[in-house]
């Protein structure tokens, strides 16, 4: 008999399937389609078992729908652009074009060992010009629709690198790269209207069934519908031109507790303020820099600048109100002013307390609580509470109901109106870096901006660049930006900023039903195959990557990208967990920690016999050297173990921590499975009485059981069902061809986790054709019917035995056989039971 070994088999099955061409996906009316789709990687250069077990994830779901008959679509392609290859380039002196595609010749290299159902005809990366030539063309037709546009906008601009930075790049008030001061500065840049369609993506998330309950929140969260009230303050004695402050609260119910308005630096009044005080001037410039996000906001000091301005209160204009210049307000929320209510913000209570503003309660938690805080009071809105100060009539009230009842109550006194907003902003797509698609726009002296024609596309970005020096190499190079103006003829220049990357893969899983189409779409092809039945991927990407896939969805429809019926792109979503592993590290003569890989550590110790310090679980990085090379896994045991531990391991939603003992234990267990199948493809034995029969039950109801967990991503579930059932198989006293039988199916159920060993198998067994393509196993439910089954028999409620009996056998019948057990009888001592209670098919109880 021979030897499982991975190596030999697993490279020949999968020249099979692509000599086959199994995998090769064309529209086929005759069977119903399925669309399987994992985020697609960045070419950094090395997959690792994060990509393992997303890939794998995948293919499950690929592999078992083409069992069961559909026509499956699973391709692969690169999220190329970005500034880790331009980084890459400071760093070598090469060129980002390079070092992109070099990766994802490598990374391809690595992952088509792994034996995935891929398409990879359909492959593209997001930097060929074939793919952002139809993205340009997408941008034209959307700025035509009026879902592009133009303005000024204050963003976070990095000095050293000379680019604009995400909020998420600036930390601690630094560009994540150059380490520079951020500073918040005024450009021109364009933006894509996302926030037209805030109600329709809000409304259409309870459409969404298939997706994570957590993933639609966070959606919803950041959407962020309120109603609120707008109103202004007057301002007295302003400059000349600002004679009111206008404000958006979401909480209007706490305007009688105001104790100060304070606006944003980049505020217009701030602004005017400035130009003859240094002092705020300076101030104002410190605030521009720093973090923009709401975490980092929430982090930093309240700071602010007393402007000796003062506004009236809207209901008591003998009532005066300080205004600040503050740290904490920005420009881009609301309108760019906010009043202080500290009794009810923390923002708000620090402010207070250190430049020593009144702090009044609007409400209390009780009618006799002490109005005195020492900390701000933010109950729910759902929680009722006593109204000290209010305009809502009945002072017991939600804050809810309150906030109602303030607006109806402002609307009918002519302070301001009742206004509903959302969170969500326009999506600023503007970037000031070479390796992006480049906006396909001319800048002309005559006639203004000016879209580049269709027939010119696609705008390539020129290949004789320099990153020697920081900035955009498109805006120094000697001849790509000069051009003539498609309108009139005359020298124009072109855009020099290039597109965010989110753009690039807000549409990619369209363009995959038709990757070679001259226009960005197929119609017909993303008819039959859209929407993206099955979408997999990490919850790091619930928000934007997801939000703006939405709205693009929405777009290309209107623009005619895509037919009526596609309106959100992912049907289901499963958001994975994270491999993990343990982090080994030792101390410097510093004290600072020296990081060491796995390979590197036995039994705790170094070669040299140090001592490492084990850090448990942690998520795999490559700074902190806690990695496992996939291609290393994949020539030690094969690729079918690398995929079966990563899904037996833990339920896929969840972290699996990779362990050397757990790779050698699921090795352990497929040569298992190879030695049975050996065993019963050559062995001819006779079955013992009713062996067969209970071993094809037992078949069945692990048909049933697998098939399930596959279904509804139990992976690991199903996984152990394969265990018990290799147990089964193993132990059984069935007859050659039940044998048989069993063990062929047996590979087929494992089939979608372990591809080259079931193609293995399936062969040794005599199975015909390739297992990848032959119908996946049916559970017959008369097969899983017990004819007999197995009822515990309690006495006084405490269990003392079992019994037996047919599966429709009647009451009283059940009752007889078990009052005739030794234990009953025992119990009974020659009398009679008080009360027998026979629950068919789950248990007797026997009351003496």
């Amino acid at each position: 008999m021979s030897r499982y070994s991975a190596a030999e088999i697993e490279a020949n099955w999968q020249k099979a399937w692509d000599e086959a061409g199994i995998f090769r996906a064309e529209p086929d009316p005759s069977r119903p389609k399925y669309y399987v789709l994992e985020m697609f990687p960045y070419p950094s250069g090395r997959i690792h078992m994060g990509h393992v077990r997303n890939y794998t994830m995948g293919d499950v779901i690929a592999r078992h729908k083409l069992a069961t008959g559909h026509n499956v679509l699973h391709p692969m392609g690169w999220d190329a652009f970005g500034m880790p290859a331009e980084n890459a380039a400071m760093a070598s002196g090469g060129h980002p074009k390079d070092w992109t595609y070099q990766n994802i010749a490598d990374m391809r290299a690595q992952m088509k060992p792994l034996g995935l159902s891929i398409d990879w005809s359909r492959e593209f990366a997001t930097c060929d010009p074939e793919y952002y030539g139809q993205q340009q063309a997408l941008f034209l037709d959307m700025l035509e629709a009026g879902l592009v546009y133009r303005k000024n906008a204050v963003v976070n601009w990095d000095p050293v690198d000379m680019t604009v930075l995400a909020n998420e790049q600036v930390e601690n008030g630094k560009g994540w790269r150059s380490g520079a001061e951020v500073e918040r500065r005024e450009l021109t840049q364009w933006f894509f209207a996302i926030s037209d369609m805030a109600e329709e993506l809000l409304e259409a998330l309870d459409t969404l069934d298939n997706w994570p309950a957590k993933v639609r929140l966070m959606q919803e969260n950041w959407i962020g519908k309120s109603r609120g009230l707008q109103f202004a303050f007057g301002l007295n004695d302003g400059p000349e031109n600002f004679d009111r402050i206008e404000v958006y609260t979401t909480r209007p119910d706490t305007l009688l507790g105001a104790s100060f308005v304070a606006v944003s630096p980049d505020h217009p009044l701030a602004k005017h303020l400035e130009k003859d005080n240094a002092d705020l001037a300076a101030f104002s410039a410190e605030c521009r820099k720093g973090g923009t996000t709401e975490e980092a906001m929430e982090k930093a000091e309240k700071r602010g600048y007393d402007t000796g301005l003062t506004v009236r209160h809207p209901f008591d204009t003998s009532w005066e109100l300080p205004v600040y210049v503050a740290n904490f307000v920005l420009m881009e929320y609301g309108t760019g002013a906010i009043f202080g209510c500290p009794a009810h913000d923390q923002r708000d209570f620090d402010f207070a307390t250190k430049y020593g503003l009144p702090i009044i309660p609007a409400f209390l938690p009780a009618e006799d609580a002490d109005p005195a805080l020492t900390e701000a009071f933010v109950p729910p809105k759902t929680e009722p509470v006593h109204y000290v100060s209010s305009f809502v009539g009945d002072t017991w009230q939600t804050g809810a109901e309150a906030i109602d009842a303030t607006i109806d109550f402002c609307e009918a006194n002519g302070v301001g109106q009742g206004v509903t907003k959302f969170r969500l902003r326009d999506w600023g797509l503007s970037r000031q870096r070479y390796w992006g698609c480049p906006i396909p726009v001319v800048h002309c002296d005559a006639c203004g901006v000016v879209p580049e024609k269709k027939e010119n596309l696609p705008i390539c970005l020129p290949d004789d660049v320099t990153f020697d020096i920081p900035g955009n190499p498109l805006d120094r190079h000697p001849t790509w930006r000069h051009t003539s103006c498609p309108a009139c003829g005359a020298d124009a220049r072109r855009e020099t900023d290039t597109m965010d990357t989110f753009v690039d893969s807000s549409w990619y899983y369209v363009r995959f039903t038709a990757p070679r189409a001259d226009t960005p779409t197929d119609l017909a092809a993303a008819d039959y195959w859209m929407n993206v039945d099955q979408y997999i991927g990490g919850v790091e990407h619930a928000i934007l990557h997801l939000l703006y896939s939405r709205f693009f969805a929405r777009a290309m429809k209107l623009t005619g990208h895509l037919p009526a019926s596609a309106v959100e792109p992912f049907n289901a979503l499963f958001t994975q967990g994270m491999v993990t592993h343990e982090i080994y590290q030792t101390k410097d003569t510093a004290g600072r920690p020296v990081y060491h890989l796995p390979e590197d550590v036995t039994d705790g110790r170094l070669a040299d016999g140090t001592e490492v310090e084990i850090v448990p679980s942690a998520k795999m990085s490559k700074s902190k050297k806690n990695v496992v090379d996939p291609i290393g896994i994949i020539d030690a045991y094969g690729a079918d173990t690398a995929r079966w531990f990563v899904l037996s391991d833990s339920p896929p939603e969840r972290d699996v921590e990779w362990t050397a003992a757990g790779a050698e234990a699921a090795h352990k267990h497929l040569a298992r499975v190879w030695r049975i199948a050996s065993e019963i493809a050559e062995g001819a034995v006779d079955a013992a009485p009713d062996a067969d029969d209970a071993l094809l039950r037992e078949m069945h109801k692990a048909i049933h059981d697998v098939s399930t967990g596959v279904e509804s991503f139990g992976f690991n579930a199903a996984i152990a069902r394969l265990y018990a059932f290799t147990g089964v198989l193993a132990k059984s006293e069935a007859g050659t061809q039940a044998k048989r039988e069993a063990a062929r199916t047996l590979a087929q159920l494992m089939s979608p986790m372990t591809p080259h060993l079931a193609e293995e198998l399936w062969q040794m067994l005599g199975g015909e054709g390739l297992i990848a393509t032959a119908p996946w196993p049916v559970a017959d439910p008369s097969m899983m019917k017990d004819d007999t089954v197995t009822l515990p028999v309690q006495i006084n409620g405490k269990r003392r035995t079992e019994i037996q009996v047919p599966q429709d056998m009647p009451k009283d019948e059940v009752e007889a056989i078990a009052l005739a057990t030794e234990a009953v009888q025992r119990a009974l001592d020659g009398g009679q039971p008080k009360k027998v209670i026979v629950v068919p098919g789950r248990i007797v109880n026997v009351v003496v």
